[in-house]
């Protein structure tokens, strides 16, 4: 009977069925089986629905959509033109710079990808650029954002994460608040981007790739600038309210809407309000995909944490990794498999299993976070299954085995960075520290 169960779900996954609908599944079958009342589930939905900060993902992701939908990414690309576009392979850095700031933003990489790819690409290639080399870079800034505030997947592993953590009874100052995970986002967040840009300067001097002077660049930087008025305080205002204590991150996201919303159809009249609840539509259809398929991933973890599925699992691994240097190279690889295999989302339901091996080897949990979402970052760009790579393909009608060539050099960068994020704690955690936000680890 288990097994004919087990190999049902397996069944209707690979028949396309949602994956909120196999993960409720397969918490209900869980808990039928250990004779627990399966409303943890339900009970679940109805605590994401009135969590504080779960409440910031439809706020941010309206306002994402709305900036999507209007020429923002065309002004931010001449703002980014202006400032680095005397730099060798100029234009390659802009492009990630613009999808960075996009992504954080909108919360999904593919969003980028559609929207920046049709802008940047005939771009790149107009001065000089190979169009693998754009094909790779174009994919692989898609998820470069993740890192940088207000990012989503930030927001969620903070939420499952801290409700792991205090499952396992760490007090609140030993928990990953979002507020400590972005700041602890910035500086990993901008090595790799500076990494990417040393690939891109030296690709620009191998080449006769085009730029412009240094003067002209500062010649467009006013027009650039007045032009995108409106929309380069905004991170300054949502970042400066939250890091100096003005604004919760929900009533920053209330602002990111509001702000969003005046300044794409009332002054820059981007966009009609007669599309507005068209927008409105499709962002809360993504918003209740999330939901659903986070409510039903937290349905089945408080299965494994009732089971002492993660305590199991710590004692096998001790078995076989008996230093942190181990953990964190066996951990980076679990990540990555999990990144190439599941969309972001869905991914979060490995967090209650790695938290507590975690805390075992003295992995603070906002680092942990960091390591979390670059490994994702990275599993987005990682063939065979890597979400990304399929979604390039369908943008820019390149087969998908021409995509992986492409991101192939990028993904030999980003592994580089990858390693020094995982082994440089400090990286992260400093900045934290300098804002007296602290660690997530027992006692610090």
């Amino acid at each position: 009977m288990n097994l004919l169960v087990a190999l049902g779900l397996v069944l209707v996954a690979i028949l396309g069925a949602p994956l909120f609908s196999v993960l409720a599944g397969s918490a209900l079958f869980a808990f039928w089986r250990q004779e627990i009342s399966s409303s943890a589930v339900v009970t679940e939905m109805a605590r994401l629905a009135t969590s504080p900060i779960l409440i910031s993902i439809p706020m941010f992701t309206f306002a994402g959509y709305l900036f999507a939908e209007s020429r923002t990414p065309q002004r931010l690309v001449r703002v980014t033109s202006a400032f680095f576009g005397w730099i060798p392979g100029s234009l390659a850095i802009v492009a990630m710079v613009a999808c960075a700031i996009f992504t954080a933003f909108t919360g999904g990489s593919g969003v980028t990808i559609v929207a920046m790819g049709g802008l940047l690409m005939p771009a790149l290639m107009a001065v000089g650029f190979r169009e693998r080399y754009s094909l790779g870079l174009l994919t692989t800034s898609g998820s470069l954002g993740f890192l940088f505030p207000p990012s989503l997947p930030m927001i969620l592993y903070s939420f499952v994460a801290t409700q792991a953590a205090s499952g396992l009874g760490l007090p609140p100052g030993a928990t990953p608040d979002v507020d400590k995970l972005f700041l602890a986002g910035l500086l990993p967040g901008v090595f790799l981007i500076a990494l990417l840009g040393v690939m891109a300067v030296a690709q620009g001097r191998g080449r006769e790739v085009q730029r412009t002077s240094f003067r002209e660049g500062m010649r467009d930087l006013w027009p650039a600038v007045k032009e995108a008025a409106w929309e380069i305080p905004l991170p300054f205002i949502i970042l400066g309210g939250i890091f100096g204590g003005k604004l919760t991150v929900t009533e920053a996201a209330t602002v990111t809407a509001i702000y969003a919303l005046l300044v794409e159809v009332v002054i820059y009249r981007d966009i009609k309000w007669s599309r507005i609840p068209a927008i409105a539509t499709e962002s809360m259809t993504l918003v209740g995909a999330i939901l659903m398929i986070l409510g039903s991933a937290m349905g089945l973890t408080n299965y494994l944490i009732d089971a002492e599925v993660p305590m199991r699992v710590l004692e096998w691994i001790r078995t076989f990794i008996t230093n942190k240097i181990t953990f964190l190279l066996v951990l980076n690889v679990f990540l990555l498999i999990i990144g190439s295999l599941m969309e972001i989302f869905s991914a979060l339901i490995v967090i209650p299993l790695i938290l507590p091996i975690a805390l075992e080897y003295d992995v603070d949990l906002v680092h942990l976070g960091i390591i979390f979402l670059t490994n994702l970052e990275i599993g987005f760009l990682t063939p065979p299954f890597g979400l990304n790579l399929f979604i390039s393909s369908f943008r820019f009608r390149r087969s998908v085995t021409e995509v992986y060539r492409a991101t192939v050099p990028f993904l030999i960068v980003l592994a580089i960075a990858l390693l020094v994020i995982t082994y440089w704690p400090d990286l992260s955690l400093w900045l934290p520290r300098l804002y007296g936000k602290g660690s997530a680890l027992p006692g610090n």
